[in-house]
C-alpha cells in the first residue's frame, strides 16, 4: 500500500531533498511551506501542496489522512529571539505531535540537530550516548533539544518517533549554512581559530533525506531514539575554507585570532546586540564560535544499527560544486 507523508517546511533545502526522496520511493507526498516559488517547485514535482500557515491552527487539515509526518519545518539560525525560537520549534511541534496522533499517523520523524552538542571543547567520535551540555549555547540548540524530548516521549505502539540529527547540511538549495560561510570566502578573508584545526563533518542533503526516509522505513527498530547522521568524512574548517576559495576562484587569506579575543568578542557581541534596538545579530556568537573552533565529529555505529543508514554522497564535493551558485545566488 503507498504510504502517505506530510513534509513540514518543505521548501527549504532539506525538504526539497526530502520530497523528492519520497516520491522517487513512491510516497504520495503533501508539501508545506512558506515559499511561494518553493511550493510551485514542489507541485512540478508531483506533490500536493499545503500552503496553510501551520502555526495559524492548521495542522489537523494538514495532517489528514496521513501516514507519516516528516516534520523539517523550524527556525534555524544563530540568532534570534528566545520567543521565536520558542514558537516555531516547540510550540509548532508539541501541535503537530498531536495533530499527527489525532489523524491516525504511525510514524514521526523530527529532524532534530547535532547542536545540541556544542560546546567549548573538542568532542571527537561522538555518539547517541554522549551526555549533552547542561546549558544550551543558544536558543536554537535549546528548543531543539526541547522539541526532541517531546518527540521521543510521545513514542508507543502505532505512533512510532524517530528524532534525527543530520550536520551541517550542504546541497544547492542551501539557505542556512554554505550561504554564511561564503560570504567570508567570496571578501577574501577568513577568521581562523586554533589555526582552523578543528574538524568539521558535512552532509549531503540527499543523505539527510535518505536518512529521514530510513527512520519511516525502520520505524519499529528506531522508534523512540535520536539518531546522528553526517557524512562520516572530517575535514579541517582551514581545508574547508581552502577548497571554498578554489571553488569560487578566490584567493582566501586566512586571518589568525586568539581563541581568548575569540571568546571575549563574542560573548561581548552578543550581549551588545540584546541591548541595541531590534537585536541585530551579532558578529560572531558563543554557538558560531563553537563550530569554527572546537572539532565535532560523529561515530555512525547508531545509524548504521538503527537506521541502515550509510552515507552515500561526499558532502565536501557537493559543497564545493554547489558554492558558485549559492556564491551567486
Amino acid at each position: 500500500m503507498t504510504r502517505r507523508a506530510l513534509v513540514t517546511g518543505a521548501t527549504g533545502g532539506l525538504g526539497l531533498a526530502v520530497t523528492a526522496g519520497l516520491l522517487e520511493a513512491g510516497y504520495k507526498v503533501r508539501a508545506s511551506g512558506r515559499r511561494p516559488e518553493a511550493l510551485e517547485r514542489l507541485r512540478s514535482m508531483g506533490a500536493e501542496v499545503f500552503a496553510g500557515d501551520l502555526l495559524d491552527g492548521s495542522l489537523g487539515a494538514a495532517c489528514e489522512g496521513m501516514d507519516v509526518i516528516f516534520h523539517a519545518a523550524a527556525l534555524s539560525s544563530p540568532w534570534g529571539s528566545d520567543e521565536a525560537f520558542q514558537r516555531a520549534n516547540v510550540d509548532l511541534t508539541r501541535k503537530l505531535l498531536r495533530a499527527s496522533q489525532g489523524a491516525g499517523a504511525d510514524s514521526f520523524v523530527f529532524v532534530s540537530s547535532p547542536s545540541v552538542y556544542a560546546r567549548w571543547r573538542d568532542q571527537t567520535g561522538i555518539t547517541e550516548a554522549t551526555p549533552l551540555p547542561a546549558r544550551p549555547l543558544n536558543a536554537y540548540a535549546r528548543t531543539k533539544r526541547e522539541a526532541e524530548l517531546l518527540v521521543l516521549a510521545a513514542d508507543e505502539a502505532g505512533f512510532r518517533t524517530v528524532a534525527v540529527r543530520p550536520r551541517a547540511i550542504v546541497g544547492p538549495d542551501d539557505a542556512v549554512l554554505l550561504p554564511r560561510i561564503l560570504r567570508l570566502v567570496k571578501s577574501g578573508r577568513f577568521p581562523l581559530f586554533r589555526e582552523g584545526k578543528a574538524l568539521v563533518e558535512l552532509t549531503d542533503a540527499r543523505d539527510a533525506a535518505r536518512a529521514l526516509m530510513l527512520a519511516d522505513s525502520h520505524r519499529e527498530r528506531a522508534g523512540g531514539h535520536a539518531v546522528n547522521v553526517t557524512s562520516g568524512r572530517p575535514l579541517p574548517v582551514a581545508e574547508l575554507v581552502q577548497r571554498l576559495g578554489e571553488a569560487l576562484g578566490v584567493d582566501v587569506r586566512a586571518v589568525p585570532v586568539p581563541l581568548p579575543l575569540g571568546q571575549a568578542l563574542s560573548v561581548a557581541s552578543e550581549a551588545i546586540s540584546r541591548a541595541l534596538p531590534g537585536k541585530p545579530e551579532p558578529v560572531l556568537t558563543p554557538y558560531t564560535l563553537s563550530t569554527l573552533a572546537w572539532s565535532q565529529t560523529f561515530d555512525l555505529t547508531g545509524a548504521r544499527a538503527l537506521l541502515d543508514y550509510q552515507p552515500a554522497h561526499d558532502a565536501v564535493e557537493t559543497a564545493m560544486a554547489v558554492a558558485p551558485g549559492l556564491a551567486n545566488g
